[in-house]
């Protein structure tokens, strides 16, 4: 019977307030009167608010540019988080785009959207995301490129730092920062989560969205953590392969020491 109030008074919460931002939102990224990034962060704030996330913040973005932020991922909820208090874009596969919600979140974010299935267009695709490099855009990165559990981090893909390879051939820039980042979810109504509770907030493989949207609304109270950790210089004498291993270890050990020692 909780559960089903929170669920409700969640579902309101978010339809009142997307009611009211939306249209100043759309106005802002149509006309180009004005750049909405206070607006998308709003947005992103109201739904986590509604799903009774509580965001804790260890470090900053980098202010370097051009940047490149390789982050784990656990959840589609990762997008709202980091988006909630800075102002960043992501690079994402390309059926995202078409998911419920989720398609929103990353359009809303300016999402560049990656079909990694087609050879044909990762040409064209990189030069995207390197020319939002060059341009002074902060592009976020899951490097895994799936959803693990929250347990355990997966093997970055040295691949998808193409882009940073890119932005220095093509897009002219000397260098390119890459800044690691560890996303954990740490406590669940303010007790820490064990290895079997973790995998509440993450959404795995072909878990259906709307079901596990509702169980983290009738949860509430779920605390993340995110770690900033400092940005690595990628120039054009660097391995792809090496960057992306010690990015790899830079998360792991942040994420690592999040489960370990929680922070409220």
């Amino acid at each position: 019977m909780v559960g089903r109030i929170r669920i409700g008074l969640g579902l309101l919460w978010v339809a009142i307030g997307l009611s009211a931002l939306l249209p100043w939102l759309y106005l802002g990224m149509k006309t180009g009167l004005y750049e909405p990034w206070r607006l998308r962060r709003w947005c992103h704030g109201l739904i986590l608010r509604a799903l009774g996330f509580r965001i804790h913040v260890h470090g900053e973005l980098a202010s370097q540019r051009p940047l490149l932020v390789a982050s784990n991922h656990i959840s589609w909820t990762d997008v709202m988080v980091l988006a909630s208090f800075n102002n960043v874009s992501f690079i994402a596969k390309s059926e995202m785009a078409g998911w419920p919600l989720i398609g929103w979140l990353t359009r809303l974010q300016r999402c560049v959207f990656v079909e990694r299935d087609r050879k044909r267009k990762s040409g064209e695709q990189a030069g995207e995301i390197a020319g939002r490099l060059a341009a002074g855009d902060a592009m976020v990165l899951f490097a895994e490129g799936t959803t693990g559990d929250g347990n355990l981090l997966l093997p970055f893909k040295s691949t998808l730092f193409g882009a940073a390879e890119l932005a220095i051939a093509e897009g002219g820039a000397e260098k390119v920062f890459i800044q690691p980042v560890a996303i954990s979810y740490t406590r669940l109504q303010g007790l820490p989560m064990g290895r079997q509770h973790r995998p509440v907030a993450a959404w795995i493989g072909d878990q259906d969205l709307v079901p596990h949207m509702k169980d983290l609304l009738a949860e509430g109270a779920v605390d993340v953590e995110v770690h900033f950790g400092e940005p690595i210089e990628f120039s054009a004498g660097s391995s792809r392969k090496e960057t992306a291993r010690e990015v790899e270890e830079h998360v792991r050990a942040m994420m690592n020491q999040a489960l370990r020692d929680p922070r409220r």
